[in-house]
């Protein structure tokens, strides 16, 4: 899997297939696909290091991470799952980090590309809240760990 290059439709395709997209027209997807880079990452990577401040958001395209937070696995990512809006929304440092567990793609935004995604594509803006709302409600709900 390694080494391919994403289309600018199969990129579009594979963001619009994380649920957090979900509501985003095609159209939409496509201007917030020409704006990520694929990023490759070898397993046993680390892809994003808790405390570093974050400078993108990501979706797994193929392959799998797992979020740690202090030496914990919290999460098993996949692709169409997304990380690392809290760290672009907010400027601070990233509270888990996301490691490879094989060799894994990731289409990235970075933040002033996602901050551009967000204010030309209200749509996208509300996809991500709906995003946060879950996680959010998950974690105060106690029902994911």
């Amino acid at each position: 899997m390694l080494g391919m290059t994403l289309t600018r439709d199969r990129r579009t395709e594979l963001l619009a297939s994380a649920p957090l997209f979900a509501g985003v027209d095609a159209e939409g997807m496509a201007r917030v696909a020409a704006r990520t880079v694929e990023v490759e990452f070898p397993t046993g990577r680390v892809i994003a290091r808790q405390g570093e401040v974050g400078t993108g958001f990501f979706v797994i395209a193929s392959g799998a991470a797992d979020v740690v937070r202090d030496g914990a696995v919290i999460a098993h990512l996949q692709p169409g799952d997304f990380f690392g809006e809290l760290s672009v929304l907010d400027g601070r440092p990233r509270i888990a980090q996301v490691i490879a567990t094989e060799p894994t793609v990731c289409l990235g935004l970075a933040s002033w590309e996602f901050e551009a995604a967000v204010r030309e594509e209200p749509s996208v803006a509300l996809a991500v809240m709906r995003g946060l709302a879950s996680r959010l409600r998950e974690l105060t709900e106690g029902t994911h760990h």
